[in-house]
């Protein structure tokens, strides 16, 4: 019987990309059928969900499980992993990995780990920030990514791909994964989904320690609702009007705030699910008082939560950093207005893995 490898999820913008095969991100059913289609006994595809998922095989030949002759006709079927290009480590333990693709694309991915008390114990939480686009369309004025453009994006087995590389380099398991990287994750719904259910359910990461970020793409966050899910929806709003952020997201324009709160608001009443707004403070550009004001205006009575991130430089823009008094007023009166709200300084700022710092180069 001749092989037929599960087919990874592909780039509904891409169908030319349909050629691209591999094993990682089968459930143990998929698996299981595809080893039944080999010609061997179901058990096969256990144990082959165990060496993909557990064991962090790259290569099928590799599984001593297998009958050797079968590992030989098997061994040029792709599992679907990443080759380490670069990889480099900040002050605080944060890792930056740059990780090539089989088309020889470049993607980031962070590992970002939370030491016990005091920053001197032992490592009690791993997460993950993962890519989920080669580059990224949305352009957004303060972020790097978006500064060398879009090439495609990305198949389940590489978004999956760069959880099991970061668990394997820490040698520590993933307690949490954010779809931060480098894209927009609702640009790529349907290979999204089908990471978180594989992160799920074959990686073993509990559906609310994964968080979707967005920019906010019409529709998109009311399709999401619909799937019920239990893990986290963060929308980067960066500004408290449509006027300012427009300046900040082009996308805005063709998006009113107005528009996207009211999705946000539905997003809430379907999935019981609160909404983490992101909002990157720009030193005398979207972080005075009145913009706090109008802030709190626009989510009162909102089942969300604000995280405030002071900015993170890049070279190709002259944004400052808001001092802490500036970042503390601006907390007040969030907290003053009744909205919940929590200050994220980014980890890995000097190895350039922080927030909004992310891009395919080790430049």
């Amino acid at each position: 019987m001749s092989a037929t490898p599960v087919v990874s999820p592909v780039d509904s913008h891409n169908p030319e990309k349909s050629e691209l095969i591999a094993l990682l991100g089968a459930s143990v059913a998929e698996l299981t059928a595809w080893v039944q289609q080999q010609g061997q006994l179901s058990y096969r595809g256990k144990q082959l969900h165990e060496w993909i998922y557990q064991k962090g095989v790259r290569s099928l030949s590799d599984i001593s499980v297998f009958p050797k002759n079968w590992r030989e006709e098997i061994a040029h079927i792709p599992i679907g992993r990443s080759t380490l290009h670069y990889r480099t480590v900040a002050p605080d333990g944060t890792i930056k990995y740059l990780l090539q693709l089989a088309d020889n694309q470049i993607i980031e991915t962070v590992g970002i780990p939370t030491f016990g008390e005091g920053g001197k114990g032992p490592k009690s939480r791993l997460t993950v920030c993962v890519s989920t686009q080669v580059g990224c369309p949305m352009a957004c004025d303060f972020c790097a990514t978006g500064k060398g453009g879009y090439k495609r994006n990305l198949a389940v087995h590489e978004i999956v791909d760069q959880v099991l590389t970061v668990q394997e380099d820490f040698q520590q398991r993933v307690s949490n994964v954010v779809f931060m990287g480098l894209g927009e994750p609702l640009l790529n719904t349907e290979n999204v989904l089908a990471a978180l259910k594989s992160l799920n359910q074959d990686v073993g990461i509990g559906a609310r320690s994964l968080t979707v970020s967005t920019v906010g793409i019409r529709d998109r966050i009311r399709q999401f609702a619909q799937h019920h899910l239990q893990v986290t929806l963060a929308v980067s709003l960066h500004a408290p009007n449509q006027a300012l952020r427009e300046k900040l997201i082009p996308s805005a324009r063709a998006y009113p705030l107005e528009d996207l709160l009211s999705e946000c608001r539905e997003y809430v009443e379907v999935t019981g699910r609160r909404v983490s707004f992101e909002y990157v403070l720009l030193a005398g550009v979207n972080d005075l008082p009145e913009h706090a004001l109008e802030l709190a205006k626009c989510l009162r009575g909102f089942q969300s939560h604000v995280n405030l991130i002071p900015y993170n430089p890049i070279q190709e823009v002259d944004y400052k950093r808001p001092n802490r008094d500036r970042i503390q007023a601006f907390v007040n009166i969030l907290k003053q207005q009744q909205i919940a709200v929590s200050v994220r300084y980014s980890r890995g700022l000097e190895a350039d893995a922080a927030c909004g710092q992310l891009r395919a180069s080790n430049n």
